[in-house]
């Protein structure tokens, strides 16, 4: 993921923290699709997402916390006494981590980071997202299994596009479909005030496609809850 693509929404965390309650990041899809998004919902309390609250109970060991973001489930994992290292690749979120008291907070991407063995790694906020792309998620899945101890868990949330009614984001998918890509493919942007970053990929992946390529890097996939939006919640394990 290049860090430029994700600066205006870490410029945007850093504004909330900072005290602007209303610091908004806006979302530009590559069809004109728009959407805007409050910093807010990043500094929330993790037990409100039914999914995240089953994965925190979930967390056992030693963490790895990626994509940590204002490090609300780190801190979360600290308190219950869980040793925890959380990783992003944006300056401004490691500050606010550093600053709310999140011990061992990281600039690194997940791609190189290495050396270092995990009971959980956890990637919460469809944040498998961050692979972009079907051979994204191949090469993550191959380089992560490293990190793993022993009978170790990845618990990560995703999204199956396909259980929108929107008719806005089916012919999307469609679209994708037509150019040869995966149907939960987007190619979106991010802006915030005068920062706007470029275009970069993001995956939604359903669960029968994450436990196919799962199964080829030797891992079992688990899907813990679905939800009705296509919302769910996968334990990946080694086989």
């Amino acid at each position: 993921m290049n860090p430029e693509a994700m600066k205006p929404y870490g410029l945007a965390l850093l504004d909330y923290h900072r005290g602007n309650l209303d610091a908004t990041l806006a979302i530009y899809r590559d069809d004109g699709w728009k959407d805007e998004l409050s910093a807010k919902t990043f500094f929330r309390q993790p037990e409100e997402y039914e999914l995240e609250k089953i994965a925190l109970e979930l967390c056992r060991g030693r963490v790895l916390d990626v994509g940590a973001g204002t490090g609300l489930h780190s801190l979360f994992l600290q308190d219950k006494g869980l040793p925890v290292c959380a990783i992003d690749v944006l300056p401004e979120a490691v500050q606010i981590m550093r600053d709310r008291g999140v011990v061992v907070a990281r600039k690194v991407d997940i791609l190189s980071f290495e050396n270092e063995k995990f009971d959980t790694i956890l990637m919460m906020g469809h944040g498998i997202g961050v692979v972009e792309d079907i051979n994204g998620l191949i090469q993550f899945l191959n380089h992560v299994i490293g990190l793993l101890n022993r009978n170790s868990q990845i618990l990560l949330t995703s999204l199956n596009v396909q259980a929108t009614d929107n008719p806005v984001h089916l012919i999307y998918q469609e679209q994708n479909l037509e150019a040869g890509r995966y149907f939960g493919e987007i190619r979106m942007r991010f802006k915030y005030g005068d920062s706007e970053g470029p275009l970069f990929g993001w995956l939604h992946i359903d669960s029968e496609t994450l436990s196919d390529y799962a199964s080829r890097a030797g891992l079992k996939c688990n899907v813990v809850r679905q939800q009705d939006d296509g919302n769910y919640l996968a334990c990946l394990t080694q086989m």
